[in-house]
């Protein structure tokens, strides 16, 4: 699938929120916030990072203009994180995967890290694809799935 990284807008936030607010996508994800559908944490959550200039943010759309999903980096250097949501809608469609590389290829820092519960293939798949090498595996609470779970760390190299 075709697609492009822009900036946030403001009219992307009720896709993101859609978005973020699928059950299956959320019980994937498992590390969510305790509760994704309240809408002031989640407003508050996205103005902070549209505020810090150290977060590269970036809404990925579709070659029709709609709006697949956001992706971005943060954290401090040298430990700088990846994260991704894709609609569902898109995917298996390649969606994934050409946004992670465009924003790996858009941001020079690396190392870059990225989380994946264990048990999301499709997300190991496409940081896989992208270069991306387990690291480490930890245990950590997954408010999505209300009890501790594989995580997996993973790291592209500089």
């Amino acid at each position: 699938m075709d697609v492009a990284l822009r900036t946030v807008q403001d009219g992307d936030l009720a896709v993101f929120y859609a978005q973020t607010n699928d059950p299956e996508a959320v019980r994937m994800a498992a590390f969510t916030p305790e509760d994704p559908a309240d809408r002031a944490r989640f407003d508050a959550h996205w103005a902070r990072i549209r505020r810090d200039p150290a977060v590269v943010a970036r809404t990925v759309v579709g070659g029709s203009g709609e709006v697949v999903g956001h992706a971005a980096v943060f954290g401090p250097p040298g430990e700088r994180e990846v994260t991704y949501w894709i609609g569902r809608a898109y995917w298996g469609r390649g969606a994934a995967t050409a946004a992670l590389r465009a924003l790996i290829a858009a941001v020079p820092d690396r190392p870059l890290h990225a989380r994946a519960a264990a048990d999301n293939a499709g997300s190991l798949r496409v940081l896989h694809r992208c270069g991306f090498a387990v690291s480490r595996t930890e245990r950590g609470f997954a408010n999505a799935r209300g009890e501790e779970i594989d995580e997996l760390l993973l790291t592209l190299p500089a």
